[in-house]
């Protein structure tokens, strides 16, 4: 079962239907047993970081997804998700992340589009990890106005250009993150949430 971690934002549904149609039993929950007894973890997020944390640890979430970091057991991030993962934000002051993967997420600043939106081609940088098992580079959908600047060169696994090197998806051990939305990514982004999934062991229904 894959627990995904509802702390009252997020794209919930649509992570949960993609979970599912790729042959997993998912289960919307903001119970901290629940999470705790799921063979993988998801925690999506839409919105601003200081909000998302807020929420987090009023409804003591933001524990639940450490002690399951601490676990051993898969756990990723979408989009606001990913953020979340590291250790602060400059969105709207500065706010502390979960501090899972050191690291600052800080606002695109330059003279073009921001938000970044639309469909940009990933560079895969540690091409063993098994995130990208039997897959190519291709192009996933991002929409975001922030972006995170990991402080280890090694949790990044892979990039998108936009202006700038821009991080697309993170890993360190058993923790992951993904910038973009795989659930709207295409066949690249079910593939690349198809391979995460398989790293829980839990079985298909």
């Amino acid at each position: 079962m894959i627990a995904i971690i509802d702390y009252g934002m997020g794209n919930l549904h649509s992570v949960s239907k993609a979970v599912e149609r790729l042959g997993y039993e998912a289960v919307v929950t903001a119970d901290p047993a629940v999470i705790a007894s799921a063979d993988g973890a998801i925690l999506p997020g839409v919105g601003a970081f200081g909000d998302a944390m807020e929420n987090l640890r009023e409804t003591k979430l933001d524990e639940a997804a450490k002690a399951y970091a601490a676990s051993g057991k898969p756990l990723m991030g979408i989009c606001l998700g990913m953020q979340l993962l590291f250790s602060q934000s400059e969105e709207y002051g500065v706010n502390e992340g979960l501090n899972l993967l050191p690291g600052k997420v800080v606002r695109f600043q330059g003279d073009y589009k921001v938000p970044h939106m639309g469909w940009n081609k990933l560079s895969f940088l540690q091409t063993d990890s098994p995130l990208f098992k039997d897959l190519e580079e291709g192009h996933v959908y991002f929409v975001h106005s922030y972006h995170v600047k990991p402080e280890m060169s090694g949790d990044l696994l892979a990039t998108t250009d936009y202006y700038q090197q821009v991080t697309a998806i993170v890993g360190r051990d058993n923790v992951y993150g993904m910038q973009f939305h795989p659930e709207k990514s295409s066949e690249l982004g079910m593939q690349l949430l198809g391979n995460f999934l398989a790293l829980t062991g839990s079985p298909v229904v």
